[in-house]
């Protein structure tokens, strides 16, 4: 199983001959309030050829809309009370799923797990090769992390480590709690390419911070901090 970092929160997971790719975002200028760190390593054209698409939430940064509709029939796994907006956006073939509730794509299963957000959001665990990757979307730290964690043996956890002056995830303080209660083998911070135009809402809170607060805190994890294009394989 092989995961590769795309930009953002957008990372594609290639497992059992097939592809997985997490909360499409390609835009490389960002909005009024934000602003793109860097490029994606891929463009949207480069990434047509994928399986199914993970959409944690509909906020603009996790939804690009010229790309889903690009896809055609590829299946979009979504919050079922917004998968309607994913439709809106352009996606075709859009399921939606709530917690707990699993599909499979080309072998790979797919469960839905609870996240919360500003928005109805959902996090996701994929089972493939014997190996479980679970991918937080936007989440806050809470305590249904605990049962996540008794539920699958994670071995590789997508998660974001870092927030803003106006939280929309995880401190690193609550990412170490989330590490705590789901005991992944490996973190690989995501939700990292964007960044506040204002230096008023930015904060000191890095990858690094984080990886020496889980280090102190005891647990095992190891942190791995992946750039646009880089890979880690696992298995």
């Amino acid at each position: 199983m092989r995961i590769t970092m795309i930009g953002h929160s957008t990372v594609l997971i290639e497992t059992n001959g097939k592809k997985i790719l997490t909360d499409p975002y390609f835009g490389t200028r960002g909005n009024p309030a934000f602003a793109r760190c860097g490029k994606p390593a891929k463009s949207r054209e480069e990434m047509m050829a994928v399986d199914g698409i993970l959409v944690s939430h509909d906020h603009w940064d996790h939804t690009d809309g010229k790309y889903l509709r690009m896809l055609g029939e590829t299946p979009v796994l979504a919050p079922r009370l917004t998968s309607w907006l994913i439709k809106l956006l352009g996606g075709r073939n859009v399921i939606g799923i709530k917690s707990w509730e699993s599909r499979e794509i080309g072998g790979v299963t797919i469960t839905a797990v609870p996240a919360v957000h500003m928005t109805v959001t959902v996090g996701y665990v994929l089972e493939s090769e014997n190996q479980r990757v679970f991918f937080a979307g936007d989440t806050f730290y809470s305590g249904f992390m605990k049962k996540i964690g008794e539920r699958f043996r994670i071995d590789v956890a997508l998660m974001p480590v870092t927030t803003y002056r106006i939280p929309m995830t995880m401190s690193d303080k609550g990412a170490v709690k989330a590490v705590q209660m789901i005991k992944p083998g490996v973190v690989i911070p995501i939700h990292l390419g964007i960044i506040p135009r204002s230096p008023i809402l930015r904060t000191s809170q890095t990858p690094e911070q984080f990886t020496q607060r889980l280090k102190d805190s005891g647990a095992t994890a190891k942190v791995v901090l992946l750039r646009e294009g880089e890979s880690y394989e696992i298995g």
